[in-house]
């Protein structure tokens, strides 16, 4: 039997007693949180999540505030995307750099005010950063880590319960904007969005000690659309081609590379850390692109890889593998990789090793569904 110790440097979450009590079966460390994993079925849960309604514990979605005269500016300079007409209430998906244009964080970046924003962050810890650079750069800028914790719902009939709890209203609320709200006294910012694209919320619960409260509230709405806990989920992740940050990329990786160039704006006038480093890779084009396979294989571990394992022509790696699983709704194989983009443009096929041993792979494009 694994087990993971907790420890002051591993943080349970507000809704980690609810998780327990729901049957957790399985967890991992994210953001020095505990970030479940599955609650013993990995089959129902997707089919949950595919066809009802899931809610899943993902307070590991650690915030960085950025509170001052200078939150706006400071936010540019560590983001690579235009910032210029992003609106209060609105979240933009951002690549975070380092100077050699090398990726370090996928954020949704929320705009809460002109002077107030969020990284909702994936599994690095930025905050450290984000004050260097503030304190460096001489930004008037407040950098920390509120008590802000997110809970997601997430599948077809999210939207429907979402409305029961807080009303009809929140139907207008489009794809990464958000309102600032509460629920029976307990303070949120509700925002569309998620770690899935079956369509759903994230309840950012603005105090932790209500996290048990908040939980039981959005389960029993729930119960009517057979609610049930979950988390991301890794099969459909990947049919999805959703990146996960620290596994589809190695550490060299660029924005380019892992399927974010459209989120990247090399010639604007304002400046961020690793723009000429980004400018130059736009110019003369990826190194590697981040593709799905289909693979010759009819069994795929359900479980992320442990390491990224090669993709091979004739014995020459030509990439890496991160992710395999068998999809139910394409009854296929499949995979996500970073692979030579010269290897991609010619569609060769490739050798991977997956859970069962070497296969032969066709490149396709990504997302799967």
């Amino acid at each position: 039997m694994n087990r993971i110790t907790l420890s002051p440097r591993i943080r349970t979450t507000p809704f980690h007693d609810a998780t327990v009590a729901a049957g957790l079966s399985d967890i991992t460390v994210y953001n020095k949180m505990v970030l479940p994993l599955s609650y013993g079925d990995s089959k129902a849960e997707y089919d949950r999540l595919i066809n009802d309604v899931a809610i899943w514990d993902v307070a590991a979605e650690r915030q960085v505030e950025l509170v001052g005269p200078d939150a706006g500016a400071c936010a540019q300079y560590l983001t690579a995307r235009d910032l210029a007409n992003q609106k209060v209430g609105q979240g933009y998906y951002v690549a975070m750099c380092d100077h050699e244009g090398r990726i370090l964080n996928d954020p949704v970046l929320l705009k809460l005010a002109e002077d107030r924003f969020w990284f909702s962050l994936a599994d690095a810890d930025m905050l450290m950063w984000c004050r260097a650079v503030a304190a460096e750069r001489g930004f008037d800028v407040t950098v920390r880590e509120p008590d802000v914790s997110p809970l997601a719902v997430q599948g077809p009939k999210a939207e429907n319960l979402i409305a029961d709890l807080f009303g009809e209203h929140i139907r207008e609320i489009r794809l990464f904007r958000f309102i600032e709200t509460e629920l029976d006294g307990i303070p949120l910012v509700l925002c569309r969005s998620g770690w899935s694209r079956q369509g759903g919320f994230e309840l950012f619960l603005q105090d932790g000690s209500r996290g048990g409260e908040l939980w039981q509230r959005v389960v029993a709405a729930g119960e009517r659309y057979n609610i049930g806990p979950g988390a991301p989920n890794h099969v459909e992740r990947v049919e999805s081609a959703l990146l996960s940050w620290g596994g589809d990329h190695t550490p060299d990786s660029n924005p380019f590379e892992v399927g974010m160039a459209k989120f990247v704006h090399t010639d604007i006038e304002a400046d961020y850390i690793g723009k000429a480093a980004l400018r130059k890779v736009a110019s003369e084009g990826p190194e590697r692109l981040f593709v799905g396979l289909i693979v010759e294989s009819d069994i795929a571990d359900a479980w992320p890889l442990p390491e990224r394992t090669s993709v091979t022509i004739d014995g020459e790696q030509v990439g890496t593998m991160s992710a395999i699983v068998y999809s139910h709704r394409l009854e296929q194989t499949i995979a996500l990789a970073q692979i030579k983009r010269e290897v991609v443009e010619a569609r060769a096929p490739v050798t991977v090793v997956g859970p069962g041993g070497p296969n032969t792979a066709t490149i396709t494009d990504l997302p799967f569904i």
